[in-house]
């Protein structure tokens, strides 16, 4: 297949490294002077969990294009959820009949989050990588298991696409039944996670404070409500988080799901990105809904008020 991803990101780089390992043509977009910036090549410092786990450190070229031809099989987007928007919109424009995967965390309903796309040439799903980059110099890592939706009535045609994409590259699908929901659950638990991220200032940092894990249950108490007065389902991750006591919470977070030496430790110790906008989304709609969230508001109070002292 001949692939498109929407810019140069943590996910799209590495993604786009195993399909091109697979046989796949692999090119970016990227916006008007990030050609120059990024250059054709970049360092690559990530873990491989598709088989064991294994590091790959390469220098590795790429293709980044500053326009959009229609002469690709599948476009992936997988941006800051806050781009979105602005990525639906310039495919709208230049994408034609090309399918398009969103490979994203979304807060929207889906149909708006696209739009003006259409969802009839769309399907969602969401990776199972994270990272950092900083001086073109990519540090992550990426496990077998990905998400992507069940085919809705007539987007069998991309999830088959999708599917024989992924698998051909060794990545095994968790299929999703209802992805809205999902989407909403998960984005909830980073706004849970990234509120003590804000206390601490940094992925990695969160690492080293043993309270950090036990507060993300306290956190998604918080913001349970308004999942539900949106109308999501509460699924069985996000209940547990609320339903297991905080200090076992910590324990089975730094011991177990975060141990020492796993690819999803090493994702966080990489993660260099800033924090906050979970929390704002969150924040937001629960004070159009009546809903008080003091422990998000005054995590993103506090982070303001430090922010402007360092500055």
């Amino acid at each position: 297949m001949r692939i498109l991803f929407l810019g140069r990101g943590v996910i799209s780089t590495q993604y786009a490294w195993a399909f091109e390992k697979a046989g796949h043509t692999v090119e970016f977009y990227v916006r008007k002077g990030r050609k120059e910036t990024f250059g054709s090549h970049i360092e690559l410092e990530m873990w491989d969990a598709r088989r064991g786990k294994q590091l790959i450190q390469e220098n590795w070229n790429v293709k980044l294009h500053e326009e959009i031809s229609p002469n690709y099989d599948l476009i992936i987007v997988s941006v800051n959820t806050e781009q979105l928007p602005k990525a639906a919109q310039l495919l709208s424009t230049v994408a034609g009949n090309t399918p398009v995967l969103i490979f994203n965390n979304i807060w929207l309903d889906l149909k708006s989050s696209i739009s003006p796309l259409s969802m009839n040439n769309v399907v969602f799903g969401f990776p199972g990588a994270g990272g950092g980059i900083a001086d073109n110099r990519l540090r992550g890592g990426f496990l077998k298991m990905l998400f992507l939706e069940k085919p809705r009535a007539g987007t069998e045609h991309i999830n088959n696409k999708v599917k024989e994409l992924f698998e051909s590259a060794h990545f095994k699908i968790n299929w999703i039944k209802d992805m809205q929901n999902w989407l909403w659950n998960h984005f909830a638990m980073n706004a849970a996670m990234e509120t003590e991220v804000l206390k601490v200032g940094s992925f990695p940092a969160i690492l080293n404070h043993r309270d950090s894990f036990a507060n993300v249950g306290k956190n998604m108490r918080e913001i349970v409500p308004v999942l539900q007065a949106r109308g999501a389902k509460i699924d069985m991750i996000s209940l547990l988080l609320t339903k297991i006591p905080p200090a076992f919470l910590g324990t089975l977070f730094n011991k177990v799901i975060l141990a020492k030496g796993s690819i999803p430790r090493l994702i966080i110790e990489y993660n260099n990105s800033k924090p906050n906008f979970a929390v704002l989304e969150v924040v937001r709609e629960a004070k159009k809904l009546g809903i008080p969230l003091p422990r998000l508001t005054t995590a993103l109070e506090n982070n303001k008020r430090h922010n402007v002292i360092e500055n």
